[in-house]
């Protein structure tokens, strides 16, 4: 493989943990978030994916976002009886995120990243030792 294939194929790896990062910083941000109106539903879950695709520039498989799918488990129910969105029993509907879930979600996907920057070093490393070799 050569090594300009090598960093196109990291650089996507790249931004495809990029956008997952961003969805998993969007489900943080909304955590503790409740319905806007009584009766609504808060903010659910959202799932993101990676897709298999081959890039055609490239010519070997690559790594995309795929879709961003709903988390369809349960909502959490918070006791809060003086809430203006509880229900008649005093409870509220709290989004299904899970901080401790995202997190380690979210540390998968940095680690991920960093090993595609990695690979864009040691590739740039290499041409450069290359030219360098070429040189003298």
């Amino acid at each position: 493989m050569d090594l300009s294939r090598a960093i196109g194929l990291a650089a996507a790896g790249m931004k495809a943990q990029a956008g997952r990062m961003r969805i998993i910083s969007e489900n943080i941000a909304n955590a503790d978030s409740t319905a806007r109106t009584a009766g609504g539903e808060p903010y659910r879950r959202k799932v993101p994916t990676l897709r298999a695709t081959f890039d055609d520039e490239l010519a070997a498989q690559s790594v995309t976002l795929g879709r961003i799918e709903r988390d369809r488990s349960d909502f959490r129910v918070k006791y809060e009886p003086g809430n203006p969105l509880a229900d008649a029993k005093g409870n509220v509907l709290m989004p299904n995120v899970n901080s401790l879930i995202e997190q380690t979600d979210m540390r998968d996907a940095q680690r991920s990243y960093e090993a595609n920057l990695n690979m864009v070093g040691a590739a740039r490393r290499m041409i450069s030792r290359t030219l360098e070799i070429l040189r003298a």
